[in-house]
């Protein structure tokens, strides 16, 4: 039987600090943190769940939930990110396909894919010897239809079952929920932040009231934290997994330079 032994969330860009040097490096320091946390978990999987951000999906064909089956992976290397080469775990990724489609969800399994900065600069923070399987999980939050955070918290506790029930060995799980918080992109309010909005969700989070995530739609998402602020999503399917675990806030900046609320929280999950 395997175990869940950490969940965190985090945004996942990063600029140039311009004016801003002491915020940019309190939201390094912030993902640092992050990623200590997730490796004194000691985990033996690293599952990621992020947006595309038409870099492996297109136009075209918009992929509601998603997951790489490959035996390794290698960042597309935008911002920054290092290309380098990370393991991944296709057993698992396959294993977690089936399981789902027995709980109504049909994920679709990708042989051939290059994380963009929404799986690879979590991944790079936490990953840092490269020596963790990475099982990076896909949600659409770019291009209609989105699925809802409902959808997306749903999900989450099917990989917590996952987890729980499948997998041998004992393994070790972390889950990352990557994205968020508010920014409006390529919209009439593009630059604009919503640190209410963002500082409630932390503090929602904090009080172990995250399920409440689970109760908003893209359209009151969009309203409140931007078309950026549906990559929330992520962060529901990671709290779907934690259950009714409460957080910890590890940091929040509104990066103005950036266009985005930047924060992260970890669970207290039991990784004994």
């Amino acid at each position: 039987m395997g175990k869940l032994v950490s969940a965190v969330a985090t945004s996942h860009t990063f600029g140039l600090p311009d004016n801003h040097i002491e915020a940019t490096e309190r939201v390094a320091e912030g993902m640092r943190e992050i990623g200590r946390r997730v490796r004194a978990a000691k985990p033996d999987i690293l599952i990621i769940v992020s947006s595309d951000h038409l870099t492996n999906f297109d136009l075209d064909v918009q992929i509601p939930f998603a997951v790489g089956m490959a035996d390794g992976y290698e960042p597309l290397g935008d911002l920054g990110v290092p290309v380098r080469r990370y393991p991944g775990n296709r057993g698992f990724a396959a294993g977690l396909v089936q399981f789902a489609s027995n709980d109504g969800f049909d994920l679709v399994g990708l042989e051939r894919v290059r994380p963009d900065h929404g799986i690879a600069v979590p991944n790079a923070m936490i990953n840092v010897h490269a020596d963790v399987p990475l099982v990076p999980l896909y949600i659409n939050t770019v291009m209609e239809t989105i699925p809802t955070c409902k959808r997306s918290y749903e999900l989450g506790r099917v990989v917590a079952r996952y987890i729980r029930e499948q997998r041998p060995n004992a393994e070790r799980v972390a889950i990352v929920g990557s994205g968020g918080l508010s920014h409006w992109i390529c919209m009439p309010d593009s630059g604009r932040i919503n640190e209410e909005w963002d500082r409630g969700i932390l503090d929602r989070i904090a009080c172990g009231q995250g399920r409440e995530l689970a109760t908003w739609t893209p359209a009151s998402i969009i309203e409140a934290g931007g078309n950026g602020g549906l990559e929330i999503a992520a962060w529901a399917c990671m709290l779907g997994a934690a259950g009714d675990a409460t957080g910890s806030a590890i940091y929040y900046e509104p990066m103005h330079n950036w266009w985005t609320g930047m924060g992260g929280v970890a669970m207290h999950i039991d990784a004994a």
